[in-house]
């Protein structure tokens, strides 16, 4: 595998080394001792898929609140989708700052984003799915996010947006989020 560090510290983009013969090839996808080595979290704690029907869905942007923070590596094994990263770590020298990149079954990148970043993908082709590797449990009373389409982050999303929840369309601002009391922990 291909380590390449990102604008945005601790974020991550995966290519895979594929060996080739005549039945096709063999990649390796994740390896703990080279994480290790890069400092990388090694947690894996849960694994999930979220298929998504129509061009132009998007989800996001999504993380969870300390003390169940999740480090997420993110791979679209159907279809492609621009996928979306925001610092949301109010020490960090890019707080506040986004990582955008084609993630598609194509290329076979993956994401990884560390605790402390909020994440969010748009499909760029009907039938698309994405492949979620976590490495905290899901917390629903720890579960947040912010609005995908917040102009203090500066986010072009590439096509017009056709689904979204009602869920994510109503997320606070980074500012809503960061002035709510009740989330001062992140």
């Amino acid at each position: 595998m291909r380590y390449l560090d990102t604008p945005l510290a601790g974020l991550v983009v995966i290519e895979l080394e594929p060996v080739t013969d005549s039945r096709g090839f063999f990649a390796r996808t994740w390896c703990h001792k080279e994480f290790t080595e890069r400092g990388l979290s090694t947690a894996l704690r849960q694994a999930g898929i979220a298929f998504n029907r129509l061009r132009g869905t998007l989800r996001g942007m999504h993380f969870q609140r300390p003390p169940f923070g999740e480090t997420k590596i993110v791979r679209c094994t159907a279809g492609a989708l621009f996928d979306v990263a925001v610092d949301l770590r109010p020490d960090s020298p890019t707080y506040r700052r986004h990582f955008a990149i084609e993630l598609s079954a194509d290329n076979r990148t993956a994401l990884y984003i560390p605790e402390g970043f909020a994440h969010g993908y748009q499909t760029l082709v009907d039938d698309t799915e994405a492949s979620y590797w976590i490495s905290q449990f899901y917390a629903p009373e720890y579960a947040a996010g912010i609005r995908w389409n917040d102009p203090a982050l500066g986010i072009e999303w590439p096509l017009e947006t056709t689904e979204i929840s009602d869920r994510d369309r109503n997320l606070p601002t980074v500012e809503e989020y960061a002035a709510d009391v009740r989330y001062s922990r992140t």
